[in-house]
This record gives structure tokens, C-alpha cells and sequence, in this order.
């Protein structure tokens, strides 16, 4: 029976199993013995040559270089090298956003404090007494004005209306010392403040334009902290048991294959990340939405709303006020008796302050409006730069981080071997993940902690629309929906990271190269090709056979 030693033969041969580029003897394994051994791990028990991979769960299964211990150690260490990057990623948009904040915010508090030294200098002198036993009202003005900015619960229209009620009693019993003024008598003569006007249109104008700088600002630099917030909550989501597969096998299993050189094919990156964020991406409409409202916020700063203009000349303001009292002080009070009868004269007898007053020293407001005009065009660059960071992260990673090929490569791993990538890259966002080849991911389950994102998101960019046309905000429970208003502080890192945790799915990851096993996980390409190719062979030797026989 001359046809068993052609049989035998041919099944023997045919049989063999691939070793990627080498021939049949077995490849040495000094290049992955260098890699583990760099990563902190021990090399006892590491192969010094390669050896068969019936053992690996989620590398291919042909001749490997990798025990079960170091796959399982490779793809620890590919999850925390990932969320590492994801991490980094996000703390170089969180210093943008905080870098931005802390520039309009030292402007503008400058802008502040410029304002009231200038006033604590000008008024003694200008006005003596009148100011000098009034400090407090002042003092008490600016201090509110800075706590509305900093996000306190404040009415600022209120707080504006009790500074010029305030001022108007003090300034009226020192106007009228020859006067015994009761509160009583106040409180009419400042029921008719609005009819008499005392200090001219200067409170109404100013509170218009105030409140419109104020509220634009505040949203303003809020915006850039939740923005921050957001990154940081996001950045410290954990991978999924899917994901960490999927990362190894697109980073490690090449090493493990004895193709240390060979870079993950492009597409093939894109597509396993683009799985593991694919909640990340549902966050690309509401962040470009507040991208693009900070910017329209910036233009109001910068424009009708201009913070130099309103916030810088607050003390002008004020002064104009003063002067509009005390040139129509005697029309004022006599509208004042008529309204709200005669006071008794006062025992303590008179001294007019008025005839104490000094001259009028000129008031002027440094204009630092080519520096708003520099931090709003630089602040617009960056947010215009920033609207596309959530569906851009994953060609960022993939060309960055994980150094992949080339789209036009066909020499790169594949996730099987060395060769061209064929499925087609998965859009964006979670519903376009349902026939990712690389990670399995539920669509029906969306990560709770990023749809929480998502609306704070939203919160900030509905407050935002409201400061666009000058609308107040209500930023009494900013520490409850924005997350201790933008600064991160009120979830500690090892309370967000257990919240952060996803359970894992039960189901093992589908890839386009490599089906899921019952029980193993996912197996090589070895054991899966094994059966249709045996009886390949088998017939191949059944010809042959029959072509002896005859």
C-alpha cells in the first residue's frame, strides 16, 4: 500500500502550524524576556524560546512567548497604562480650561480691586466725612459684589438696591444734622427714593449694566471649571472586563507573538477604542454646546456686556452719584418734608458737613481693555480647539500612545498577525458600537457616571444662555449639581473610583478575527482552524490516494 507514506505526509505538513515569518524552528524569546522584564516583572518561568499556546485566553494561540502568568500580568498592566493615557489626556485639557479661569479670573478680581482702592484713595478727600463715617457701606458693597461672583446665593439687584438705600440714609442725616431723622422717618423717605430720584439715573444704570457684567462673568468663569470637572470625573472611568482584553490583545499579544516590531494596525486602534469609549464620545454634543456658549459669552464680555468698561469705573459711578445728591440736595430734602412731613430739630444743635467738603479731586479708570481684548481671543482659540476632544481622543491615543501604523500599513498586527486590517472603523458614541469587531459592548447599558457628566454639561450651558442675554442664575446648589461648583473637591478620588467601577459583562468580547470559546474566553487562531482544516487535508489525501491506486 503505497499511498499511507504520501498520506501521511502530506497531513504531517499541512498540519504544522504556522510561525509567522520564521520557519520551523523555534524563535527566541529574548525580545518579550526584555519587555516583561522592564515592566517590573520577574522572568522566572518566562520562556527562553517559543512554545505552543494552547494556554493563552486571549492572544492568538499559535507558538507564543507568553505563559497564562504573563498574559494575565500583560493585560494588568495594558489596563493601567490605558486609563493612564486617558488620564493624561484629560489633565492637559483640565490645565487648558484651569489656566483659562485663573487668567479672566485675576483680571477681573483686579478689576475689582483697582476699583474700590481707587475709591478708598479719592473720597476722604472728596468728600470728608460724608465719606469717612460711611466706609462701611462702601466696604460692605464690594464684599457683596465678590461673593456673587464667587457663586454665593446672592440677589445682586437686591444687593445693589440696599447699597443705595443704605447710602441715602447715612448721606441725608449728615446732609440735615440740624434734623433729629428717626428710621421711621427714613423708611418713608425711602419709599419715595424712586420718585425723588436723589442720585439722578445712576443707580437704575448702573444696576442694569452691572448685573449684565456680573452674571456674564460668573457663568463666564464657572463654565471653564465644570468644564474641568467634567474631564477629571470622566478621565477616572474605569475600563470594562471587555475592554481590558481588548487593550491587551491590541498592545501585548504582538510581543507575545514574537513580533515585538510590528505596530498595531491603525484601524484595527481605532476600532478598540473607539469600544472603550464609546460613552466618552456621547459627550461630544453637550461639551461642543458649551464650548461654544463660553465663546458666545466671551464675545458679550468683551462687547455690551464689557467688564472693563462697567466693573473698572464702579467708583466713577458711585462718586457721579454722590455729586448728583448734594448738587440738588435742597430741592431733594424739600420734596422729602413734603412727603414725609418736618423733622424735629435736633438738641444736639448742627454743623453741616457739606461746608467740610474739599474739593472735587478728579476720578480716572485705567483702561485695561487691550487686555480683555488679548484673554478673550486667547480663550476662544483654545475652546474652539477643545470641541472635538471627546471624539477625537481615540486617533489621539492611537497615534500618540499606542504608536500604531500607518493607515495604508498592510504589514501590522491585526490582532491575528502581521497583515492588513479589513473591518471597517466604527463610528462614534455608544449606539454605533453594536457590530464593533474588537470590544463587545451593551448599548443598552450606558455608564451611568458619564450620562451624570452629561448633564452637568447641560446645567452649565443652559446657565450660560441665560448670561448671554443677561439673565440672572441661580447658583444656590452648585455644590449639589456642578460638583462643588466646578472644583472637583467634593468626590475624592477613592469615592469616585468606586463609583466609577462597572460590573463586568458575563459575556466574553466577539472579534472580528477570533470567536469567543464556551468557558476559555477567546482562543487562537490555531484551535479555531484546526477542524475545517483537517478535513482539508483529509481530502486532499483521499485524492491522493485515489491517484496511486489507479
Amino acid at each position: 500500500m503505497r499511498f499511507f507514506p504520501w498520506g501521511f505526509w502530506l497531513l504531517c505538513v499541512a498540519s504544522a502550524p504556522a510561525r509567522g515569518d520564521s520557519g520551523s524552528k523555534a524563535r527566541s524569546c529574548a525580545e518579550v524576556r526584555q519587555l516583561y522584564g522592564a515592566k517590573g516583572f520577574s522572568l522566572s518561568g518566562v520562556p527562553q524560546a517559543e512554545i505552543s499556546g494552547e494556554h493563552l485566553r486571549i492572544c492568538p494561540q499559535g507558538y507564543t512567548c507568553c505563559t497564562s502568568e504573563m498574559e494575565e500580568n500583560f493585560a494588568n498592566k495594558s489596563r493601567s497604562e490605558f486609563e493612564a493615557m486617558m488620564k493624561e489626556a484629560g489633565r492637559s485639557v483640565q490645565t487648558t480650561l484651569t489656566a483659562q479661569h485663573r487668567s479672566f479670573d485675576s483680571y477681573f478680581q483686579d478689576l475689582l480691586n483697582k476699583s474700590e482702592k481707587a475709591l478708598y484713595d479719592a473720597f476722604p478727600s472728596m468728600y470728608g466725612e460724608l465719606y469717612t463715617q460711611n466706609m462701611k457701606v462702601f466696604k460692605d458693597l464690594y464684599s457683596e459684589l465678590r461673593r456673587y461672583y464667587r457663586g454665593s446665593n446672592i440677589n445682586l439687584e437686591e444687593a445693589l438696591n440696599e447699597f443705595w438705600t443704605r447710602l441715602l440714609e447715612r448721606l441725608f442725616k449728615l446732609m440735615n444734622p440740624q434734623y433729629h431723622i428717626t428710621d421711621e422717618y427714613l423708611d418713608c423717605m425711602v419709599k419715595h427714593a424712586e420718585q425723588h430720584k436723589p442720585f439722578g439715573e445712576v443707580p437704575r444704570d448702573l444696576k442694569v449694566k452691572a448685573t449684565r457684567a456680573f452674571i456674564a462673568a460668573r457663568s463666564y468663569a464657572q463654565g471653564f471649571l465644570v468644564g474641568s470637572d467634567v474631564v477629571k470625573k470622566v478621565s477616572q472611568v474605569s475600563l470594562s472586563h471587555e475592554c481590558t482584553r481588548a487593550i491587551m490583545k491590541l498592545m501585548y499579544c504582538p510581543h507575545c507573538r514574537g513580533m515585538s516590531s510590528v505596530k498595531p494596525c491603525n484601524n484595527y486602534c481605532l476600532n478598540v477604542v473607539k469600544g472603550c469609549l464609546a460613552n466618552q464620545a456621547d459627550l461630544n454634543t453637550e461639551w461642543k454646546y458649551l464650548m461654544d456658549s463660553l465663546v458666545v459669552v466671551a464675545d458679550r464680555i468683551d462687547g455690551p456686556y464689557n467688564v472693563d468698561t462697567v466693573i473698572g469705573t464702579i467708583h466713577m459711578r458711585i462718586a457721579e452719584a454722590i455729586s448728583n445728591l448734594q448738587e440738588n440736595k435742597d430741592s431733594i430734602t424739600a420734596k422729602v418734608f413734603q412727603g414725609c412731613g418736618n423733622p424735629k430739630i435736633s438738641t444736639k444743635g448742627s454743623s453741616s458737613d457739606d461746608k467740610k467738603r474739599r474739593g472735587k479731586v478728579a476720578l480716572e479708570a485705567k483702561s485695561s481693555a487691550q487686555a480683555l481684548e488679548m484673554l478673550v481671543l486667547d480663550a476662544k482659540g483654545n475652546l474652539t480647539a477643545l470641541k472635538t476632544y471627546w471624539i477625537t481622543l481615540p486617533s489621539s491615543l492611537c497615534s500618540k500612545k499606542v504608536m500604531a501604523s500607518s493607515a495604508a500599513d498592510d504589514k501590522c498586527w491585526n490582532g491575528m498577525t502581521k497583515g492588513s486590517y479589513l473591518p471597517e472603523v466604527m463610528g462614534d458614541g455608544l449606539a454605533n458600537q453594536i457590530n464593533n469587531p474588537e470590544v463587545e459592548v451593551d448599548i443598552t447599558k450606558p455608564d451611568m457616571t458619564i450620562r451624570q457628566q452629561i448633564m452637568q454639561l447641560k446645567i452649565m450651558t443652559n446657565r450660560l444662555g441665560n448670561a448671554n442675554i443677561g439673565n440672572d442664575v441661580d447658583f444656590q446648589d452648585a455644590s449639589d449639581d456642578m460638583s462643588g461648583s466646578g472644583s472637583g473637591d467634593s468626590c475624592p478620588d477613592d469615592v469616585c473610583g468606586k463609583r466609577l467601577s462597572k460590573s463586568p459583562s458575563t459575556r466574553q468580547p466577539e472579534t472580528h478575527a477570533i470567536p469567543k470559546q464556551s468557558g476559555h474566553g477567546i482562543n487562537g487562531a490555531s484551535s479555531r482552524s484546526l477542524p475545517s482544516a483537517f478535513l482539508l487535508l483529509l481530502s486532499v489525501a483521499f485524492i491522493a490516494t485515489q491517484h496511486l491506486w489507479r
